[in-house]
C-alpha cells in the first residue's frame, strides 16, 4: 500500500494566497473525489501536488509513501507514480501519441530494460479498443487537433497504459456528452484495485454516478471544509454549494454568487 499526504498546505498564485492549508490523506485502493465552487483552489491543488513551479507552497508538505516531494521537479514526481490529467491537455506537434505513450512507460523503467515494442504495441491496441478509441489515434501528433472528448480519452488512455500509483484527474469530464462520459468512467474504472488510487476533481456529482467514490471532499475558500462519502455528492447536487456552507457557518463568498 502506498499513501499520498497532504498537510496543511498554503499555495500562492502571483502573490495571492489560493490554498489557506489543506490536508487530506490517500491510500492506493482509494477512489477520492473533490468537489466545489469556481474559484476554491482545486486545480491549484493538483498542480501543487505535481509540483508546477508557478504555484508557490510557502506552508506545510506534499509526501508520497511519507518521503516529502517538494524538492523534486514534476518529471521526478511522474516517475515516483504522480500522473495529472489536465483540464486542458496541451497540443504537442511533432511526436506521435505512441511515441510519447512509450517515452512515460520508458521513462518508469530502468534505461537497461525499455518495453519492448511488440509489447507495447499489444497493450496499446487493446487499451484503445477498449476505450473505443480507432488505432490511428495512437499515430496522430499529440493531441493535435483532438476535439475535447478526444483529448479526454487520451488522458485516460496514458493512464491506463503508464499504470500510476496516484492519477490527479481535473475536470475530466470538462465537456464532454454522456457518452464519452462513459467511457471515460470506463477506463478508471478499469484501473480500480490495490496497487492504485484517482483524485477526480469535479464540479457536478454526474461524473460520480459512473465512477462511485470511496470519499468525497468539499473544498470552499482554499481548504476542505467537508469530507463524507457518496451521500455527500448527491446531497451538494441537491443543496448547491451555498446551501453546505450556510449549514456550516462559513463565512466565504463564492464565485458565481450574485454580490
Amino acid at each position: 500500500m502506498s499513501t499520498l499526504e497532504i498537510k496543511d498546505l498554503h499555495v500562492t498564485v502571483e502573490g495571492k494566497e489560493i490554498l489557506k492549508g489543506v490536508n487530506l490523506m490517500m491510500k492506493t485502493g482509494e477512489i477520492h473525489a473533490i468537489m466545489g465552487p469556481n474559484g476554491t483552489g482545486k486545480s491549484t491543488l493538483s498542480e501543487s501536488i505535481m509540483g508546477n513551479p508557478a504555484y508557490k507552497i510557502t506552508q506545510g508538505d506534499v509526501l508520497l509513501d511519507g518521503e516529502s516531494l517538494l524538492d523534486k521537479p514534476v518529471d521526478e514526481r511522474a516517475r515516483l507514480g504522480l500522473f495529472l490529467a489536465m483540464q486542458y491537455p496541451a497540443e504537442i506537434p511533432g511526436i506521435t501519441n505512441a511515441e510519447f505513450i512509450r517515452g512515460a512507460i520508458n521513462a518508469r523503467r530502468p534505461k537497461e530494460d525499455p518495453i519492448s515494442i511488440r509489447k507495447f504495441l499489444k497493450e496499446l491496441l487493446k487499451t484503445m479498443n477498449f476505450l473505443d478509441m480507432t488505432e490511428e489515434m495512437a499515430e496522430r501528433y499529440l493531441n493535435e487537433g483532438f476535439s475535447g472528448g478526444e483529448k479526454k480519452r487520451n488522458e485516460i488512455l496514458q493512464m491506463m497504459m503508464i499504470k500510476p500509483k496516484f492519477a490527479i484527474l481535473d475536470e475530466i469530464d470538462s465537456g464532454l456528452d454522456i457518452d464519452a462520459l462513459k467511457v471515460v468512467s470506463k477506463g478508471v474504472n478499469e484501473m480500480r484495485g490495490s496497487e492504485f488510487s484517482a483524485l477526480i476533481i469535479t464540479h457536478y456529482q454526474r461524473l460520480l454516478n459512473y465512477i462511485v467514490p470511496d470519499v468525497v471532499h468539499v473544498m470552499m475558500g482554499g481548504k476542505i471544509v467537508k469530507t463524507g462519502g457518496p451521500e455527500l455528492a448527491k446531497k451538494l447536487e441537491d443543496e448547491g454549494y451555498a446551501g453546505l456552507r450556510d449549514e456550516l457557518g462559513l463565512d466565504i463568498r463564492l464565485t458565481d454568487e450574485n454580490a
